[in-house]
């Protein structure tokens, strides 16, 4: 099994008993209903996870219904005041009566727009909150996964989850939920208040609004599965680009650049297709709404017209159905645009929660273990391991070894032997198949992985410095430590006067466009794990990246940093690790030798091969 360094960017663990997520269906699971698989299994997962705001949410949509309740009284009111003046046409205006309905419809359309307002704060701030929550849970669920899926999950899809199908729920939750109750009532109060009024013209509006419901099914029935292909195909795009940006001086270096355009073309093309194929649907309803409705505005003003000229209706009634055809017809266009939210929100929510109910690490709250004033006695006692992925191929075989407090360990071996894993067993990334791994007599699977990782300094082969001045690189998430404790430890590095010629010193700000080489990079991480002081120490590959001439350097503060620390040593350049006290050689995942320099060399054994065809290159 080929090593990876990026076992050691995170608390993973595989091989142990997993837990499902907060919307699965194990012991942390509230809801029971495990990934959602459709449009309604990802709503109703929603709904469970917004259920503690319920009540200010279930008030909200009545502030809406009765905002629209407001809204649809206020035709009735206005035929009355047209029957007023159109009676005053051929006598006397009654301007108390016109007075009193105007103040009423006032007052009317004052409070559905209070409704209206009061609504939509409360539901934007709904939203927000469960927008916070959703990121805050994806990145929490993050540190909870086991190692196997991030090897098997690109990063910018887990990106996307938390970015565009986060924004994509919240957006569709904070306008097409109270916009669909709002619609909904107005809809129903239409129907009822137009059959009040005239059930011939009532008909006659809902017989040319039938036609617009009846197609606004069938659309959105065919276009669900494009909804949520936009959303998947969108997670491998990002997550391509993440690679790819990552990536990209390899790319240039190896002149992929054809390659890497044709591959990014059609995975583009892909996410303009399924969105191209979504919008287009939804894109009918609009047009076939406003169709609809005119057709309805013509039908009612034809039949109306009919109507009057029979003397069966007045003047007012026309005008209040020409409104009431208005308002009957503007929730069917609500109702399409909000389906179409709706749609793009269930397939967002079928990824977003379909994350979370991933496979988690094994619970460890109930584990009271814990080692703080560690010695550094380390012992691994028969351990056996196999990769969960593969557990009938054994790749550590009844391997012991005890480690005194403050020697020194080398791991060596060619590429694939097995190094890294032995750091991963240690640091329980990966949990033993077979044995015990001991810190201090106490055994790790009694520890949590916590208290296991605080006792660890890592200096790795792939450095990692975030955007941030150079003092919060060095003292990161390390408190109570001093300037001249600072500083002392990048003069042990030799990257002190390198430091101090940035622009602002110590407080200058690293960035991507910064000019600083590989080897700087890797020293001010070597100087950040001495600053952090922790008893044992791991060291992969340390000074992979540091110049001979640095190297000479760099060994000298590798010596002070591991002075009276227990420290395990995974090299290449074996003339790095001639004073180990212990020097543990792999191959093919087994340990084929162990002992000092010296004594391995008089073995004549692996040992002896590595070392002298490394001695042979170099001459």
């Amino acid at each position: 099994m080929p090593e990876s360094n990026n076992s050691y960017r995170s608390s993973a663990r595989s091989g142990a008993p997993m837990r499902r997520g907060p919307m699965g269906r194990g012991p942390m699971g509230g809801m029971g209903g495990g990934k959602a698989k459709d449009t309604r299994g990802a709503l109703l997962n929603l709904l469970s996870y917004v259920s503690g705001q319920r009540g200010i949410i279930l008030f909200a949509l009545i502030l809406a219904a009765v905002g629209a309740v407001f809204t649809i009284i206020g035709p009735n009111q206005i035929s009355r005041l047209t029957n007023y003046i159109y009676d005053g046409l051929s006598g006397v205006i009654d301007m108390d009566g016109i007075r009193s309905v105007a103040l009423l419809l006032v007052g009317i359309y004052f409070l559905s727009a209070l409704c209206s307002f009061t609504q939509n704060f409360i539901m934007q701030t709904v939203t927000q909150r469960t927008a916070k929550r959703l990121r805050g849970d994806i990145s929490s669920k993050i540190n909870r996964l086991p190692l196997k899926y991030f090897s098997g999950n690109a990063a910018g899809d887990v990106l996307s989850r938390m970015t565009n199908d986060v924004d994509m729920i919240g957006q569709a939750m904070s306008n097409s939920l109270s916009n669909l109750v709002t619609a909904v009532a107005q809809f129903i109060g239409c129907l009822i208040m137009m059959y009040y009024t005239d059930w011939v013209l009532a008909t006659t509006t809902v017989a040319a609004t039938l036609i617009g419901i009846i197609l606004m099914v069938l659309i959105m029935s065919r276009s669900q599965k494009y909804f949520t292909a936009r959303q998947e195909s969108l997670g491998v795009l990002n997550g391509y680009i993440e690679e790819m940006y990552t990536g990209h001086d390899v790319i240039r270096i190896l002149n992929a650049e054809d390659e890497v355009r044709e591959k990014f073309s059609s995975m583009n093309q892909a996410v303009r297709s399924a969105n191209f194929r979504s919008q287009f649907l939804s894109g009918l309803m609009q047009p076939l709404m406003t169709f609809i409705g005119n057709l309805g505005y013509v039908a009612v003003c034809v039949v109306g017209a009919s109507q009057i000229i029979n003397g069966r209706i007045t003047f007012g009634v026309i005008t209040a159905f020409l409104i009431y055809t208005r308002l009957f017809e503007s929730p069917l266009r609500q109702i399409s645009q909000a389906m179409t939210q709706v749609q793009s929100c269930a397939a967002a929510s079928e990824r977003v929660f379909e994350f979370l109910a991933e496979e988690e690490m094994e619970d460890e709250s109930a584990k009271t273990g814990r080692i703080d004033k560690v010695r550094g006695e380390v012992e691994f006692r028969h351990v056996k391991f196999a990769y969960p992925n593969a557990p009938e191929k054994e790749i550590i075989h009844d391997f012991s070894v005890r480690v005194q407090p403050g020697q020194k360990v080398a791991i060596v071996g060619p590429t694939g032997a097995g190094k890294t894993t032995m750091v991963n067993l240690l640091m329980r990334f990966f949990e033993p198949t077979g044995g015990t791994i001991l810190i201090d007599g106490v055994p790790t699977e009694n520890i949590p992985r916590s208290n296991v990782h605080s006792q660890f300094g890592m200096v790795l082969q792939d450095t990692w410095l975030f955007e941030g001045t150079v003092r919060e690189n060095l003292l990161y998430n390390t408190k109570g430590v001093t300037e001249e404790q600072m500083i002392g430890a990048c003069k042990a590095c030799g990257i002190h006067s390198f430091i101090q010629a940035l622009p602002k010193g110590y407080d200058s700000v690293l960035k991507d466009n910064t000019a600083i080489s590989a080897g700087q990079k890797q020293l001010m991480t070597i100087a950040r794990a001495m600053i952090q002081n922790s008893p044992m120490l791991i060291l992969d590959e340390a000074t992979s990246s540091v110049d001979t001439r640095t190297e000479m350097l760099t060994q000298q503060a590798m010596d002070q940093l591991t002075d009276k620390r227990t420290s395990f040593v995974i090299a290449h350049r074996l003339s790095t690790i001639k004073n180990a006290d212990i020097i543990l050689v792999m191959r093919d995942g087994d340990i084929v030798e162990q002992g000092n320099h010296e004594e391995l060399l008089k073995q004549n054994g692996f040992y002896a091969e590595l070392y002298n065809s490394q001695f042979e290159q170099a001459s």
